[in-house]
């Protein structure tokens, strides 16, 4: 398939570049996954939309402030870092920026801490050491780092989003970028969603930097994902093998359940979810709305049909639904 099947036109203005007042406010917009038409709904409505026997899986993964903004030692050039992940023996994998390139040995100073270049490798990726471990180095990030919002919203990150870029479920640190579908979720929807019968259970997948970047080849087959960590847990396992649905909320949930068949446990998953992929695990999704021409686009058209999405996405640019991570979500089921 052509990646250019995949464009649409947004209008700019329709990019939330805020969260709304209230996490249950946004707007819904219902796509049956296999006929039947639209409808417009809200969030709040999600409890009598699902079944008594659902399970809504959850990805509970905790935002981290990965981006560092430090000098170079010696020169005192300006560095930016992302940190992507940890590797063994302490380590980070990282993506690095400066005025000049960084090069293996270099330190970078961030608030009095000293940061070593370990290793470079290409495409601007980074192996870095950083002087802290365990509770003082999410101290440290706590104080030094910044939230990695997506490039798309244009504010730079501050108190508001250091709470509301992270869901009600947000408990494992590791993640460059929140599961946005569960940013609606409120301790009174949950209720509401737990009264009707419909459980929600966590499983963990920290989101990488790999949400952000554009697909760059011309053909969908010959784009490579990158691989992301996860966990499934043994009472998640079992809720699964008990659920009448399984509704993932978000596409980081949705690639877990279909990586790892349900199965608890630990695992990596570069899987690419794309037209023509069969379905083993999920019945339904939640998610938000995606930029043109992704992967996260893709996988969406995967679940209900490339000609279902577009419709179902002209309707909500004319309906002036808000889009990408502090927007509006659909339901497909």
């Amino acid at each position: 398939m052509d990646v250019a099947d995949f464009d649409y036109e947004l209008p700019e203005e329709l990019i939330a570049q805020a969260p709304l007042p209230e996490r249950d406010a946004s707007r819904l917009l219902v796509l049956p996954r296999r006929s039947g038409h639209l409808q417009h709904r809200a969030i709040r409505d999600l409890p009598e939309l699902l079944r008594a026997g659902d399970l809504l899986v959850v990805n509970d993964a905790r935002v981290i402030p990965a981006r560092l903004h430090g000098r170079k030692e010696g020169s005192g050039g300006k560095v930016e870092l992302l940190l992507i992940e940890p590797l063994a023996g302490g380590d980070w994998l990282a993506l690095g920026q400066a005025s000049k390139p960084l090069r293996q040995g270099a330190r970078v100073e961030v608030l009095g801490s000293s940061i070593e270049i370990v290793e470079v490798r290409g495409g601007g990726e980074l192996v870095v050491r950083l002087p802290l471990r365990g509770e003082p180095l999410w101290q440290f990030l706590d104080e030094a780092g910044e939230l990695p919002l997506p490039p798309y919203i244009r504010h730079a990150p501050g108190p508001t989003d250091r709470e509301r870029y992270q869901t009600m479920f947000a408990r494992e640190r590791g993640a460059v970028a929140a599961p946005t579908a569960g940013l609606h979720f409120t301790p009174a929807l949950i209720d509401a969603l737990r009264a009707r019968g419909i459980g929600i259970d966590p499983i963990t997948l920290h989101v990488g930097p790999g949400t952000f970047l554009p697909v760059r080849t011309e053909r969908v087959e010959d784009h490579r994902m990158h691989r992301e960590r996860y966990f499934v847990p043994d009472e998640t396992a079992r809720a699964l093998d008990r659920a009448k649905r399984v509704i993932a909320v978000g596409t980081t949930a949705l690639r877990t359940l279909e990586a790892s068949g349900g199965r608890p446990g630990p695992g990596g998953t570069d899987l690419f979810v794309k037209p023509g992929y069969e379905f083993r695990t999920v019945d339904g999704l939640l998610t938000n709305f995606h930029l043109p021409r992704s992967t996260l686009l893709m996988l969406v058209a995967a679940f209900a049909g490339l000609d279902r999405i577009k419709a179902a996405y002209r309707e909500a640019i004319a309906g002036r639904y808000r889009f990408f991570s502090y927007g509006d979500a659909m339901l497909i089921a």
